[in-house]
């Protein structure tokens, strides 16, 4: 399956540069995963299968003015987001040297000025609040909304892509917390408020 075809039967809509900053990044993830090791998506399809899963929220979530993403890896989600995303001020924290060195050469490859890489553990950020903080496969829900407490306020909403989980952790969490959980096949992603 091509990308736009992905893209397509996700009823995922973007500009055409925008497709060819993703094909781009396709590309030389598989060039550097096979040098380096840095993602599990060794194929094209999965790879086109991991940006899918990782866009898929700009389809119900609106446009935020700054988004952080915890742990990004190989780019999913945040530096995919940054990509859709192009006008949001991303910080993707990736303590990891080759996949924070991968995420600094695929934004210089792609030209997103939008993004900064922060090459430590998130809990040692210091930044003014996001508007939207993202993750994927670190940790649980309540201990990422305490390790992103100095970078977020009550308006920050955040993006967790979880698994069968999700609706345990959220039983330990507030009640009064306010979120909505969009299902994609196995992958729930919760949106809080």
């Amino acid at each position: 399956m091509t990308l736009k075809v992905a893209l397509e039967s996700s009823d995922i809509e973007l500009e055409h540069h925008k497709i060819e900053k993703l094909n781009l990044f396709i590309e030389q993830l598989q060039w550097y995963n096979s040098v380096h090791n840095i993602t599990g998506a060794k194929t094209k399809e999965a790879i086109i299968e991991n940006i899918i899963d990782s866009i898929l929220p700009t389809t119900f979530i609106p446009h935020p003015k700054s988004l952080l993403d915890i742990g990004t890896g190989a780019g999913f989600p945040g530096l995919l987001l940054a990509i859709v995303w192009n006008e949001s001020a991303t910080t993707l924290a990736e303590p990891i040297n080759k996949r924070a060195s991968f995420l600094r050469l695929m934004s210089q490859e792609l030209e997103l000025p939008n993004v900064t890489i922060y090459k430590d553990r998130v809990e040692n950020l210091k930044a003014n609040p996001f508007k939207l903080i993202s993750s994927r496969a670190v940790s649980n829900t309540k201990l990422l909304l305490d390790l992103t407490a100095q970078v977020s306020n009550n308006e920050t909403e955040y993006l967790f892509y979880k698994g069968s989980r999700v609706y345990k952790e959220i039983e330990t969490l507030n009640s009064q917390l306010k979120y909505d959980i969009v299902r994609r096949g196995k992958r729930n992603y919760l949106w809080i408020k």
